[in-house]
Parts: structure tokens; sequence; C-alpha cells
């Protein structure tokens, strides 16, 4: 039997960046609440920044493409914009460093 090995040094700093970087972005999000769809974003925003998404990046790609959607097709700021895009500069990194599945465009 096999036991789970504690993630390198450079996976811990990759989910702390990530975890950060989400919350950079639900706080503006909760900054700037009560336009149309702000509701909608920190629902998925949260359940893509748990600790679940986050150890298991392939179930965060699905909740980013969301995210991505809601804040294209609703009055999200362009900080809210821009922010997200940050997060998905730093996941491509991520993935590319960890050799994962890519995330489309």
């Amino acid at each position: 039997m096999s036991f789970e090995q504690e993630e390198t040094g450079y996976a811990k700093t990759a989910i702390s960046d990530l975890q950060g970087a989400w919350m950079l972005l639900r706080d503006q999000v909760v900054k700037e609440f009560g336009f149309e769809g702000s509701d909608r974003l920190l629902f998925h925003i949260d359940e893509a920044k748990s600790w679940e998404c986050v150890r298991a990046l392939n179930q965060m790609k699905p909740l980013i493409l969301v995210i991505d959607n809601i804040a294209k097709q609703t009055e999200a700021s362009d900080e809210i914009v821009e922010l997200f895009q940050m997060f998905v500069i730093i996941m491509r990194k991520h993935w590319k460093l960890s050799g994962r599945a890519k995330l489309s465009n």
C-alpha cells in the first residue's frame, strides 16, 4: 500500500499563487457587488477556489470557462476582467510547467 506524497515546493507555490489570484478576483467582485451577474460570479469563484478544485485542477477547468462566460456576458468591470485574465495566465503557466492539459482560449 502506498501513501500520498507531499507536494513539491513548486507545486505548493503554484497552488498558493492560484489561490491568491482567486482571492484578488473574489475581493474585486465583492467590492463591486450589485452588478448583473455578480452573485453568479461569486458562487462560481468560491467553488473554483475551493481546496478540492485547487488540488484537482482538472475539476477547475469547467468552472474557469463558466466564470469567463459570465464575466463576458454581464456588466463585470474591466478590472474584474483583467484580474480574471491574470488568473488564466497563472493557470496556463502552471499547466505548462506541470505537463497538465491546456486551457483553451
